[in-house]
């Protein structure tokens, strides 16, 4: 069999000598914002060099009592929250921690894994790692060491992923040599596109596949009211959808929705790239490439208007390939210079400056790199998906039925650059008026929540992290528990205090114990108070729920300081009134999260 071609680096595609393929590679990829997939793409375009056919897989939509019959596997896992694995990864990783398991299940298997982190956090690349470890103890064998890429790298995950997947080739041909085994691995230039597109007749029917996927349905806004002050520098807004079927939900579950860009944006896009007068013409898209991932609902027939309105992103920041990719495309030769300069390893602080700290967008680039032209085969190599978007949500249908309530940040920031930023989801979200409607599905969370509702809870969730603990107090309130504790933190008391009218009105009703922490609110030049603050006032009641009642910890928002500021202040509440050395400490509070008596439901 043939291996796939590949560009000769002088714009000329040659096909590869007739090559027999040792095997092929299923990669396996679990992501919340789409880098994993980028990053299990970009591997499986290097292993066509070692003449593998790889096979990219979602982890999520991978049946995975399938992978027992898999004999080569790359797992590429990104890390959430504080060392959380990916939603993607829940059902796999819950089979693979099942005590039945024999010890030599994966003996005819071998495998290597790339985390995907940042160091700033405790638990760098945490889920692989776990992934990694459990795998040798099943009995399948780990073919290369384990890659870390690490966001504080200056060069970001590619600093750990290019060395990496020299690494990765070398081992795969060890283990599955070629024919010559002095035969040199070909350099890539220009690949392939991942998919033909054909010009359709103007008649041609263009329909989206997410209006006929029967695990979404159409919900409609009854309310998107901000709930920050006008004055404020946030905008944060709650929104209720309602749907005509009954939701079957649970605390701590999230919401799915897909955005849909600007018409404005997706105007003024399609003139700066020139395809303004072919922007309504339909087109079939035939996959050309089949180990390259596409954007998921991806229609058969669509045109360039609907491409980036619905699925590919022009707003994202863009990685490194992005420009490796379009240097092949731009004819000015300055610019191919300054191109060059970035994809190197020298011009690395230049392309970050560039790109990265001031959060410059595909948009903005070609804006500047006007003589790229870009073949339309391509829009599926250079553009990321325009991916769905998760927000926990902030009801409990026991209270709302057929209602869901979101309690979200409108992204607007400003960097460097004139234009400010935004967010392209909530963007769409907050232009949403009442009656408009829009789809939803709903994946299930991470919180759990006792069976008896008399066991203690507390709730940690400042900001907008509040949004799942609001659901928990309503399931909980509906339940007559009187039993839970919350713990809120924002700025201030009479600009961003989300939801205090329904926190007083529990508190005076007996339902719930209210701590809440103003951290601007005090004099000029006072030590600020944060929710980890109170927490250490409250350490002998701390104890009492978590220790003696055995209650549960849920901790959810920024995964920046908080979960960890949290976890310590719980530790020297353990320590003092639990009566513990500090190790012994440490190991409750490690205790806790296996029995599932501590959650964090945390973002980046």
């Amino acid at each position: 069999m043939s291996s796939e071609p590949y560009d000769d680096g002088n714009g000329g595609v040659q096909a590869e000598e007739e090559h027999d393929i040792p095997n092929d590679i299923l990669i396996l990829y679990a992501t919340e914002t789409g880098t994993a997939q980028e990053t299990a793409d970009r591997i499986a375009r290097e292993c066509r060099r070692g003449f593998f056919r790889c096979r990219v897989r979602n982890m999520g939509d991978y049946p995975p009592e399938e992978l027992v019959s898999e004999h080569l596997v790359i797992f590429v896992v990104a890390t959430t929250g504080s060392g959380a694995e990916p939603r993607a990864m829940t059902s796999l990783w819950k089979l693979l921690l099942r005590s039945d398991l024999p010890e030599d299940l994966f003996e005819d298997m071998d495998f290597c894994v790339f985390g995907l982190g940042d160091t700033a956090y405790e638990k760098f690349c945490w889920p692989a790692k776990k992934i990694s470890r459990r795998l040798v103890n099943l009995g399948a064998r780990e073919i290369c060491f384990r890659g870390e890429g690490d966001d504080q790298h200056r060069l970001g995950i590619d600093g750990a992923l290019d060395p990496w997947i020299e690494e990765l080739l070398e081992a795969l041909l060890q283990v599955y040599p070629l024919d010559d085994p002095l035969a040199k691995l070909p350099k890539l230039g220009k690949p392939p596109s991942r998919v033909k597109t054909v010009t359709a007749a103007l008649e041609t029917e263009c329909s989206d596949p997410l209006d006929t996927d029967q695990s979404y349905w159409d919900a409609t806004v009854q309310c998107n009211r901000r709930i920050t002050a006008d004055d404020w520098f946030q905008d944060v807004r709650h929104f209720e959808f309602i749907s005509d079927k009954d939701l079957d939900y649970r605390p701590g579950d999230v919401a799915v929705i897909h955005p849909i860009a600007l018409d404005s944006d997706v105007d003024n896009f399609l003139v700066l790239i020139g395809w303004a007068n072919i922007a309504d013409e339909p087109f079939t898209i035939i996959r050309a490439m089949q180990d390259q991932s596409l954007p998921e609902h991806m229609p058969e027939v669509t045109t360039l208007r609907a491409l980036f309105t619905r699925y590919l992103d022009f707003n994202a920041v863009p990685r490194r390939s992005f420009f490796e990719l379009l240097r092949h495309f731009a004819t000015d030769e300055l610019e191919r210079e300054k191109l060059d300069d970035f994809v190197s390893k020298e011009g690395a602080d230049d392309l970050y400056e560039y790109c990265q700290r001031v959060k410059r967008t595909i948009k903005e680039v070609l804006a500047e790199f006007r003589s790229a032209r870009i073949p339309r085969d391509y829009v599926f190599d250079l553009f990321p998906p325009l991916r769905p978007r998760q927000f926990s949500i902030a009801s409990s249908p026991k209270r709302h039925p057929r209602e869901i309530h979101l309690c979200i940040a409108i992204v607007k920031y400003r960097t460097k650059l004139k234009i400010p930023r935004k967010g392209v989801c909530t963007s769409f979200l907050a232009a949403l008026r009442a009656g408009d409607k829009l789809r939803i599905t709903i994946q299930k969370g991470m919180i759990s929540l006792p069976d008896d509702p008399n066991t203690p809870i507390i709730c940690v969730g400042p900001g907008t992290g509040v949004a799942p603990m609001r659901a928990v107090i309503e399931d909980r309130v509906h339940a007559g528990s009187k039993s839970t504790t919350l713990y809120f933190g924002c700025r201030s008391a009479t600009k961003d205090h989300h939801y205090d009218a329904e926190w007083q009105a529990y508190t005076e009703a007996g339902e719930i114990t209210y701590r809440v922490a103003f951290s601007r609110d005090g004099p000029e030049g006072t030590k600020r108070t944060y929710v980890q603050d109170l927490l250490c006032q409250d350490k002998e009641r701390v104890w009492e729920l978590l220790g003696k009642q055995r209650g549960t910890l849920i901790i959810s928002g920024s995964s920046n300081k908080m979960p960890a500021a949290v976890r310590e202040a719980v530790r020297e509440a353990v320590e003092e009134f639990g009566n513990m050395e500090k190790e012994d400490a440490v190991n409750f509070i490690s205790a806790m999260e296996r029995e599932g008596r501590l959650i964090e439901e945390c973002w980046s």
